[in-house]
């Protein structure tokens, strides 16, 4: 008994601590859905519907004549809630024959009748995102909005759309460095204007509900906070596409004449800096054939110069004051020495004429001569010539919207690095570095007067087409020296071109001022002991040279055997781009003020033919003209004088009726095939074109019907 009470006892403990826990679960599950249920609900919902960001379409790019050169392409990925409750089986049914006969008529993917089967299944299994197609164009998708159920949209129709845009260049790799793009592949590399105008060309991101469904799949779902994304504005380069097609064709046959490495072209406009074009082509190490921009040797490479730098040297010790153009330099054999360094000359003087003037030893690129000079008045004071060089801004980047840009370096005395000869090396561009960039922004300050000014190369922002902020010019420097010195700088470069090493570049129809430049790039250890030397040809100068409108550099970048001077390397590829921009630039051009001779107006030459053609032709040029049969359908007209033409009879038709050949010379083949094979009077051929000059049957001679005639016209 008292095992039986112990066994109920504990049956009774165990059925209570069960009913006190389910009493306890209870309590719990009604806690939850009543005290905390907005709180779970809130946190499911987020396990299944999360915000997505709606790309914004990016601003576009344009040059400077409105030519696109970046676009951002639209691409949709369409779907449909087959099951929204708008859409009721009446109207499903209905519609889904010719819903899905437009989409196959569309798309080409699927039958109608796969497509029915599709979008019935989806209906019957209660999916509510059905994916149409992928990769729509905005131009299909125009068309899909059309279709039946889709036209009603999304709240109706359950028609959703998403967006995504990709980035293109119509021009392909036209200024590509220039244009640049992001870093959409995430390997850091984002250059150009896109980089640069990030900020503006982006927009605003928008946001749009999704919830995710079967199969790891989120779909849109209509919500009242959906937030639509804001375009990018645009920006207008003061890129040239026309210019810029020129330079890069003319620039790649050169590298690809002299097997270059590389090369780069830019052209500027000399008052407001605009960059008109800007090409960099590197040599393909798997194909060497092929040349494509990779990178900005224009304004991120900076490399020693070479004898364009010349100019910047005598500029500095003309504006001292210490020599003239026509002062005397000796320049003995083309060699002379600088403590444990011989310089030299590229061309050996001519016998007996050592000694020549500052002019000439610019137009010739002496380097013995420009060194020379500089060293007689420096040698004491070197850091004189290094401050004039500073206050001509070029130890200074020039901080223009592109990104990369090469630092330029001016070696100072107080650089470790200075020694007895850096002077002498100086003077001839070597022992410091500046971008082409740089260089041509100083020679474009020279053909300017003396006013530097900072490269361009955006010249407005626009938003729908309305400009809402434009840029201006900016002034680096207002005078890099005297006018005195400017005239003096500007009649040496002419002197290249006319008498010098630039003589290729003379033009019978505009003239050229410039330098050209040809410098020894060392590899491994410097220009001490064993090195390997290859060459940099350049030439920079601007154009035309009494009225200068445009400046341009070239620089080519190893080339290959006995041609790497500049004047016969860059020099062609210059004179190809000025000879493009003179012929399209006509308010460059000379104004002709020669008279004209005076042309009195002469009646023209009238074909036969049809009478009232004739007539309206003649009426419309405003020329006087009688005939002496205003009935007759075929005629001849003659000149009467120098204002007026008659017009005479030809009974053709007439003719033709009583089996007789007419005279058909001066007509027309239109004319006289209508005449006589339309009719079936004769079987015509015909050799040549304009008018008939002779004709295989003589005029008034018998003619039966079919018989051919051969027409000569003339």
């Amino acid at each position: 008994m008292e095992v039986k009470k112990d066994i109920l006892w504990r049956v009774y403990l165990i059925y209570f601590m069960v009913c006190l826990f389910g009493v306890a679960i209870i309590s719990k599950i009604c806690f939850i859905q009543f005290s905390e249920g907005d709180k779970w609900r809130a946190q499911a919902e987020n396990f299944t519907t999360k915000y997505f960001d709606i790309e914004a379409v990016r601003g576009n790019i344009y040059d400077a004549n409105g030519s696109l050169l970046a676009t951002s392409l639209p691409y949709f990925e369409v779907g449909m809630d087959v099951n929204t409750e708008a859409i009721t089986q009446d109207v499903f049914y209905d519609n889904v024959d010719s819903l899905s006969f437009c989409l196959a008529n569309l798309f080409k993917d699927k039958t109608q009748k796969e497509y029915k089967k599709y979008l019935t299944k989806a209906r019957k299994d209660k999916d509510r995102w059905v994916v149409l197609q992928r990769d729509v164009s905005y131009t299909d998708l125009q068309k899909i909005k059309k279709f039946p159920i889709l036209r009603k949209g999304k709240n109706r129709g359950g028609f959703i759309y998403l967006q995504t845009n990709k980035r293109e260049r119509p021009f392909q790799f036209l200024a590509a460095r220039t244009i640049g793009k992001l870093n959409e592949e995430g390997n850091g590399k984002s250059y150009g204007l896109e980089k640069a105008y990030d900020s503006i060309l982006l927009g605003k991101t928008g946001h749009r509900l999704m919830q995710k469904i079967a199969g790891n799949v989120w779909r849109p779902i209509n919500d009242d906070n959906e937030v639509d994304p804001e375009d990018g504005n645009d920006i207008v380069s003061t890129i040239d596409i026309n210019v810029q097609d020129v330079a890069e064709n003319s620039l790649m046959n050169c590298l690809k004449k002299h097997g270059a490495d590389h090369g780069c072209l830019i052209l500027m406009e000399i008052k407001s800096g605009e960059i008109k074009a800007m090409a960099n082509l590197t040599r393909n190490n798997k194909d060497t054939s092929f040349y494509y921009e990779n990178l900005n040797y224009a304004a991120g490479a900076a490399t020693e110069p070479g004898s364009t730098f010349k100019l910047a040297s005598l500029i500095s010790v003309m504006e001292d004051g210490y020599v003239g153009l026509n002062d005397i330099v000796d320049i003995e054999d083309g060699t002379h020495q600088y403590a444990d360094r011989i310089m030299k000359d590229s061309h050996h003087p001519e016998e007996g004429k050592n000694k020549i003037t500052v002019q000439q030893a610019f137009e010739l690129s002496s380097n013995v001569g420009v060194s020379k000079i500089i060293t007689r008045y420096y040698n004491a004071k070197p850091q004189q010539f290094v401050d004039h060089l500073c206050k001509m801004n070029l130890g200074s980047p020039l901080k223009t919207c592109i990104p990369g840009e090469a630092a330029p370096y001016i070696k100072n005395t107080q650089d470790k690095s200075w020694s007895s000869t850096s002077l002498p090396w100086m003077s001839i561009g070597y022992e410091l570095t500046l971008s082409p960039l740089q260089t041509l922004t100083f020679y474009s300050a020279v053909a300017n007067n003396g006013r530097m000014v900072k490269p361009m190369f955006v010249k407005e922002i626009r938003n729908r087409g309305k400009t809402i902020k434009t840029f201006s010019t900016e002034v680096i420097n207002e005078a890099i020296c005297s006018p005195a010195t400017i005239s003096k700088a500007k009649k040496m470069m002419e002197g290249v071109v006319l008498n010098g090493t630039g003589k290729a570049l003379k033009s019978a129809s505009y003239q050229i001022a410039g330098k050209t430049g040809t410098a020894q790039q060392a590899k491994k250890g410097g220009y001490k002991g064993d090195f390997k030397v290859t060459y940099q040809a350049s030439f920079v100068g601007y154009f035309p040279a009494d009225n200068p409108k445009y400046s341009c550099i070239v620089v080519i970048s190893a080339p290959s055997g006995d041609a790497y001077y500049g004047g016969a390397v860059a020099g062609p590829v210059f004179r190809d781009v000025a000879d493009k921009v003179y012929s399209t630039s006509l308010e460059i051009h000379k104004e002709i003020n020669s008279v004209h001779p005076s042309y009195s107006l002469k009646a023209p030459e009238t074909k036969s033919g049809y009478q009232s053609d004739i007539k309206n032709v003649l009426t419309l040029l405003k020329v006087k003209n009688s005939s002496n049969d205003d009935k007759s359908d075929w005629v001849s007209g003659s000149s009467v004088d120098s204002s007026s033409v008659h017009i005479s009879s030809k009974n053709i038709e007439e003719t033709l009726k009583r089996g007789i050949v007419p005279d058909l010379v001066g007509m027309s083949a239109r004319d006289i095939l209508y005449l006589l094979e339309n009719n079936k009077y004769m079987r015509v051929k015909i050799i040549g074109s304009g008018a008939v000059s002779s004709q295989s049957l003589a005029a008034g001679t018998s003619y039966t019907k079919g018989t051919k005639i051969e027409l000569i016209l003339l």
